[in-house]
Order: structure tokens, then C-alpha cells, then sequence
């Protein structure tokens, strides 16, 4: 996992092709004004889910993996924690489901990173990474974030 600011992440991140469309998709001028939903950038090798959402404060935290995309999760506005963990150190919760590439799970809270993401900032999380997004940083408050999916062949890894 990377967290970082945009505008720092070229020195953080291997740029990769299917990185690099991303990050260069996060800078466009109109991310502010884009609707919710799935967004086209390079077919189903990299494209956007927008999402506008109330963060929770949950003694339940629920973890996904993924194996086929790495999300690059950037915080348009608002703020929120990620929970991150290993995740070999998750509890899976139910099958894999190839089609939406997620698997859920849990981890134990004294196990569990917690990463705060404000405006402008994003984690990179790779198969390897489990994580709890949507979290409440102090009090439940309204999120709009991109959610990039890059596909592990097109990142190079």
C-alpha cells in the first residue's frame, strides 16, 4: 500500500501505464462535477467508480481484497479512515467472487492500520492489501471519492 498526495505520487508510485491513466484521470479539471458510477478510462483495464457516501463508525469492520485490479482510492472531498491489514491476516467471510473481484473478510482491531485520507490524498492498495474503506474519521461526514481500478496485468506487476 502507498498513501500519498496527488501531486506527490509520481515520486511514490511506479508509473506503470495503466497507473499513469489513473493518476493522470484524478487530475482533470471536472472530477468535482463527475456523477456516480462507472467511468470508462481504458476499457476494463482501467476505469472509475465515483462514489458519494456517508462515512460509519462501526465496531464491525468490514475488510475486501481483490486479486485482478489494484484500487487506487482518492478522496475528492471529505475525509475518512481506511482500515488496512495483510490480507493473509484477514478472516474471510465467504467465497471469492471472481465477476466483482472482491472477497470479504475481517481482521482483528488490534491487527488493523488505520490511515487517514483527507481531500486530495489517496492509497494505492494492491492484491496484498486488505482493506476497510468508509470509515469515520471523527464523526460520520460525507465522502466523494474515486475509486480507480487498474488491472495487475496492465500495472506491470
Amino acid at each position: 500500500m502507498v498513501v500519498t498526495d496527488l501531486n506527490h505520487v509520481e515520486q511514490q508510485v511506479l508509473m506503470t501505464p495503466g497507473l499513469k491513466k489513473a493518476f493522470d484521470f484524478l487530475r482533470r479539471m471536472d472530477v468535482q462535477r463527475l456523477t456516480e458510477g462507472k467511468v470508462g478510462i481504458d476499457g476494463e483495464n482501467v476505469f472509475a467508480i465515483v462514489q458519494r457516501y456517508e462515512t460509519i463508525s462501526s465496531d464491525i469492520v468490514k475488510f475486501e481484497c481483490h486479486k485482478k485490479y489494484i484500487d487506487v482510492q482518492y478522496v475528492v472531498s471529505g475525509e475518512e479512515i481506511i482500515g488496512w491489514a495483510p490480507a493473509e491476516q484477514m478472516t474471510i467471510k465467504g467465497n471469492y467472487d471472481p465477476d466483482k473481484d472482491i472477497c470479504f473478510g475481517t481482521v482483528a482491531r488490534e491487527l488493523m492500520t488505520p490511515v487517514y485520507l483527507a481531500a486530495g490524498q489517496l492509497a494505492a492498495l494492491f492484491p496484498e492489501d486488505g482493506h476497510a474503506p468508509r470509515l469515520a474519521a471523527h464523526a460520520p461526514s460525507s465522502v466523494l471519492k474515486i475509486v480507480i481500478k487498474v488491472s495487475v496485468s496492465q500495472a506491470g506487476l
